[in-house]
């Protein structure tokens, strides 16, 4: 049976949408993964861009409210910015809550080609992340 994790940001629109594909890209195996905001919108068009760059189609994935998860289990809940760690309930099925704050790659200003890199670099940090804190042979040993 795979382990279930819920990745939460306010709009549910980039990083909680590229850190589900992610753990999904690098773990699937071993993971299933989910994403929910407080306030849901849709997803970005440039967080769909930057995970085609990848290989990985998010363009199925929707945007979702989190009162949709909250009397599901799940192994982990991730808040993915600050803003969803103090306004997201808690979530009675968690076995564990993890925090780790990304930086707005939607708030990102310039010319498109700037843009898109705010997202490469967001995506960039959070595969790296999700590749060291989900790591199946370690995952809740730290």
């Amino acid at each position: 049976m795979k382990l279930r994790v819920l990745f939460l940001c306010t709009h549910n629109a980039c990083r909680s949408q590229m850190a589900e594909a992610l753990l999904r890209l690098r773990y699937g195996g071993t993971f299933e993964a989910f994403s929910a905001g407080s306030q849901p919108s849709e997803v970005n068009p440039n967080a769909i861009t930057v995970m085609e760059e990848l290989g990985v189609d998010i363009t199925t994935q929707s945007s979702e409210h989190l009162q949709t998860y909250l009397d599901q289990p799940f192994d982990a809940v991730v808040t993915t910015c600050d803003n969803a760690k103090t306004s997201c309930p808690v979530f009675p099925g968690a076995r564990r809550v993890i925090h780790h704050s990304f930086a707005d790659p939607s708030t990102a200003t310039g010319s498109e080609a700037k843009i898109l890199e705010s997202f490469r670099e967001v995506r960039d940090a959070m595969d790296q992340w999700i590749v060291a804190t989900f790591e199946p042979r370690t995952f809740g040993t730290h």
